[in-house]
């Protein structure tokens, strides 16, 4: 039985130079269309059916770094996952509204 896992891409990377700021593009644009979505800024998750397709989705990452920057990647069970607490300060009315996004399976 496969258990599914989420992976989780923490990034920082340099954009001083025209050159960088496209490399990090670039590398945004893979995790988006790889299937990630972004938690926050520079943060970035994706749903995995068992350790098969992390392995698959770990070299994947591997083949399209950027040549610069900081790179991590953890990987956790949607349960670790779902157990994850949102903090959030005061909202003030220039602040937009929160929106959680849900994995629902049948």
């Amino acid at each position: 039985m496969n258990k599914f896992m989420r992976i989780m891409v923490f990034f920082d990377l340099p954009v001083k130079t025209k050159k960088e700021r496209r490399e990090a593009t670039q590398f945004r644009n893979f995790l988006l269309n790889d299937g990630y979505h972004m938690i926050q800024y520079s943060v970035y998750a994706r749903v995995c059916n068992g350790l098969d397709a992390v392995a698959k989705h770990r070299a994947r990452i591997k083949r399209n770094l950027p040549c610069n920057g900081s790179i991590r990647m953890l990987v956790i069970t949607e349960k670790q996952f779902e157990a994850i607490d949102i903090l959030l300060g005061k909202l003030t009315e220039a602040d937009d509204s929160f929106q959680c996004e849900q994995l629902s399976i049948f």
